[in-house]
């Protein structure tokens, strides 16, 4: 009976001693941290559509609702991120024989402050850049929206691999 009892003792030990966080994206937030706020992201950048600050803070938003537990709050917080949109350019890429771009490219920059308040080795303020590619024949207008979009996708996963996965 003795020997039952140990084994038993055991095996529940083994299952519900030890605590593993699991995640399929592979963001480990510290327990003790449950809230995040993500301020408005202000558009410094001389050129670009009005709503882009908009669109990249709410995409920002959307992302820590989706992949993590923490409740986002418009105070103060565990985790803080601010900063600003602050280059939006569109240069010629591939110049061909005859001086012309066979591709353009759309760059956005965005500065960002991170602040841990839980561990402040954690914080930092880094500026991030991506780009996305597209046909010179193309009007930018028709293909403006799209490009963003995927832009800012790169970025915000840039931002939250630094902030939260620690890449």
């Amino acid at each position: 009976m003795k020997k039952l009892l140990q084994v038993i003792a055991f095996c529940f030990l083994a299952l519900f001693g030890c605590k593993v966080n699991y995640s399929m994206t592979g963001a480990s937030v510290s327990p003790d941290i449950k809230t995040v706020n993500i301020r408005y992201f202000t558009k410094t950048a001389a050129l670009g559509p009005p709503s882009l600050s908009q669109t990249f803070t709410e995409r920002l938003k959307q992302k820590f609702i989706n992949e993590t537990n923490l409740n986002i709050v418009g105070t103060s917080a565990d985790l803080t991120f601010e900063g600003a949109i602050v280059s939006y350019s569109i240069t010629p890429q591939a110049i061909q024989s005859n001086e012309t771009a066979a591709r353009n490219r759309l760059s956005i920059t965005v500065n960002v402050k991170f602040t841990n308040l839980k561990d402040e080795k954690q914080n930092f303020e880094t500026t991030f850049t991506r780009f996305a590619d597209y046909p010179s024949s193309s009007n930018l207008v028709a293909v403006e929206n799209e490009l963003i979009t995927d832009i800012n996708d790169q970025l915000i996963t840039d931002i939250f691999n630094k902030a939260i996965i620690n890449w």
